[in-house]
């Protein structure tokens, strides 16, 4: 898989940024990812955009990936959206019931994502 570097993209004024990574997202790339992610957190960027359109082939690491990255963003006041998605993440995400990361469910709460366990 291939994430642009997300320095490489100039950032909005409003600290909004366009991540496109293309080809698998598995156990060997998904660093490319989590590396992409936070460092747009690390720079200041709060509204993060993820175009999966170009990704051919995504397993649950991804997901992990994608649903911790939301937590931390999220945390520090921002937020984190994909777009496109490929059927079988749309599937772990209609699985998980995590479907705040497309914009159609909403965020739930901590203690309610831990079963209202804290």
């Amino acid at each position: 898989m291939r994430v642009p570097n997300p320095k490489a993209h100039p950032h909005h004024e409003s600290g909004r940024v366009l991540i496109s990574p293309t080809g698998e997202i598995d156990v060997a790339t998904v660093h490319s990812l989590r590396t992409a992610l936070a460092q747009c957190l690390h720079d200041g960027v709060r509204t993060i955009d993820v175009d999966l359109s170009a990704v051919t082939f995504c397993d649950g690491r991804c997901l992990g990936v994608l649903l911790a990255s939301w937590w931390r963003i999220t945390a520090a006041g921002g937020t984190l959206r994909l777009h496109h998605p490929p059927p079988v993440l749309l599937r772990m995400i209609d699985i998980t019931r995590s479907g705040f990361l497309l914009g159609d469910r909403p965020a739930p709460t901590l203690p309610a994502a831990l079963g209202g366990v804290l």
